[in-house]
């Protein structure tokens, strides 16, 4: 069996994939965030998150630089507490990226739901996976490009919708009513700034992934750190001036339970009719589908790994002709559908199924940054013969912040979201028990120096 990928990547794609990754992150999701917190409590939320992120990807590249592996967080956690560590993170980013595409792809059905509204947004959703699973498919250079092109065309858009509505922006607009609904701080805005962290990490949700295409990369050692470090300043700016912009163009209380928020925001300003409102509506919709895309490469990169390693069944880690991992592919796809038409006869905690989807992968990436962390923390100790070509500046204060509001963001998630924490632990414990009767497929797969060491 073929199980070796093919690097292919320069560092543009690999910044393409990193902040194409997220960028939907921008158009949807977050705005929820205002629903519990309000503008002044989320952008604190906000800026909290972000900088948790910057310090963690700042600290995660060298971990991806020094164990360039398809399977990321996984890959790091086993060779740093063995193969439970591995199943930790491995499970932890799988959830993280099967649960993200359901909730972008519903995004997309919405945003198409506006242009045509006798289109049902959940066959737009399946329509989508269809496309870009085959698109995937078909190789990771034409992948990747693609991916390039619609993140350029996202990041873009996102200036536009910048540009247009500033004249319109109002400081008063977006202070009103800012602290979870009230003119005033106090113990229900403290209470909506914990409560809003699953919101304001969508906004940078996944960057990591890039990580799952280090074995596909051209001298990961330089171009990964390149696209890490360019992409996160990218999507800081990015998020901060959405946020602003969209909360100052009218009463922001009608966008925080939305799944399109920019192009209701752009209407408070320029009209229904306006050309510019059509072009945010189509442009706005490669901000999703860089994403959507993205997400579906990193997840299949995350069921290979597993897969190679005898963690899921053997045949996941098939390649095709292409040299993609198609079941792996396939397999996170018939999960998502799955997902999308589930919403009649789920209901968790009242959320929509956006929401819950969004907060569920939220739950898995805060687990997977923990591990990632501690294996840095780990690995400096028990592998110093690691070829560390990008060492994580200000270690360990960087690293220990990273740390340390993660543990924050866990804390306050399962606070307040109990029922969807205990339907993660549940998906968790189901692995554990899988991963205890499968000890013969670990045994038997192939030997990988990355993962074990010498």
């Amino acid at each position: 069996m073929n199980n070796t990928l093919k690097p292919a990547l320069g560092t543009i794609h690999l910044w393409g994939i990193a902040v194409g990754l997220v960028i939907s992150g921008e158009y949807f999701g977050w705005s929820y965030g205002w629903g519990v917190a309000g503008t002044l409590g989320f952008l604190l939320t906000t800026l909290m998150v972000a900088t948790m992120y910057s310090c963690f990807i700042f600290s995660f590249t060298e971990l991806t630089t020094a164990i360039p592996h398809a399977g990321g967080p996984f890959a790091y956690s086993r060779r740093a507490f063995g193969e439970t560590g591995g199943l930790i993170a491995g499970m932890a980013t799988l959830i993280e990226f099967v649960f993200a595409p359901p909730a972008i792809a519903m995004a997309i059905g919405a945003y198409l739901n506006v242009q045509y509204p006798e289109l049902n947004p959940k066959y737009a959703a399946v329509g989508a996976y269809v496309v870009f699973m085959t698109l995937n498919i078909l190789g990771v250079k034409l992948a990747a490009m693609f991916e390039l092109v619609v993140t350029v065309l996202a990041v873009l858009e996102l200036l536009v919708f910048m540009g247009v509505v500033a004249p319109g922006f109002s400081i008063t607009n977006f202070a009103a009513n800012g602290w979870a609904g009230g003119e005033h701080f106090g113990l229900p805005a403290v209470s909506g700034i914990f409560a809003a962290i699953p919101f304001a990490i969508w906004f940078f949700l996944a960057i990591e992934g890039a990580a799952m295409a280090a074995e596909e990369a051209k001298d990961p050692k330089r171009t990964i750190p390149r696209a890490y470090i360019a992409g996160i300043l990218t999507l800081v700016v990015l998020a901060i001036g959405v946020m602003l912009m969209a909360g100052g163009a009218g009463d922001w209380r009608t966008l925080s339970n939305i799944n399109d928020p920019l192009p209701q925001a752009m209407k408070m300003i320029v009209g229904s009719n306006s050309n510019w409102m059509h072009m945010l509506v189509w442009i706005g919709l490669f901000g999703l589908i860089a994403s959507f895309h993205g997400i579906i490469l990193g997840y299949s990169r995350q069921f290979f790994a597993l897969s190679r390693a005898g963690y899921l069944p053997a045949g996941l880690a098939k390649l095709s002709r292409f040299q993609t991992p198609h079941r792996a592919i396939i397999a996170g796809g018939v999960i998502g559908i799955a997902a999308i038409f589930s919403d009649s006869w789920i209901n968790l905690q009242g959320m929509t199924l956006t929401a819950a989807m969004i907060t569920m992968a939220v739950f898995g990436a805060i687990v997977m940054y923990l591990m990632s962390m501690l294996s840095l923390f780990r690995l400096r100790r028990s592998a110093p013969e690691l070829d560390r070509s990008f060492l994580a500046p200000g270690y360990p204060i960087v690293p220990g912040i990273a740390l340390v509001l993660a543990v924050v963001c866990l804390i306050a998630m399962l606070w307040f979201n109990p029922l969807i924490g205990a339907v993660f632990v549940g998906l968790m414990a189901v692995a554990y028990i899988w991963f205890l009767m499968t000890k013969s497929l670990r045994d038997n797969a192939p030997r990988d120096v990355m993962l074990q060491g010498e």
